[in-house]
């Protein structure tokens, strides 16, 4: 069923914004050096969204099946919603974006 030694309490701390340190890094990139895209920082930030999510998804299954305690079902819960939360949130300003740029005058 669920491996439960995938589950790492540190996944945790990075799931909503412990992303955020890798993929400045490339913007502070020598002056020769182009960096990251901003495709593949949306890409990175996206995987990190999808883990966040798994993991909580595993937990709950994990702690249902009582193979972790409820402690630890209910932070990877908590970071699972914050993630999703970061998520939605981020789509609805690029959505506002792209109609700001549509709605721009030429």
């Amino acid at each position: 069923m669920v491996d439960v030694s995938a589950i790492r309490p540190g996944m945790i701390v990075e799931a909503a914004y412990g992303k955020a340190k890798t993929l400045g890094e490339g913007a502070a990139a020598s002056d020769g050096d182009q960096g990251p895209s901003f495709g593949d920082m949306i890409r990175k930030a996206a995987e990190g969204a999808v883990g966040s999510v798994r993991y909580g998804d595993a937990a709950a299954q994990a702690g249902l099946a009582e193979k972790i305690g409820m402690q630890q079902v209910v932070e990877a819960t908590m970071a699972m919603e914050s993630t999703v939360r970061v998520s939605v949130a981020l789509r609805d300003k690029l959505v506002s974006a792209y109609k700001d740029v549509l709605n721009m005058s030429i």
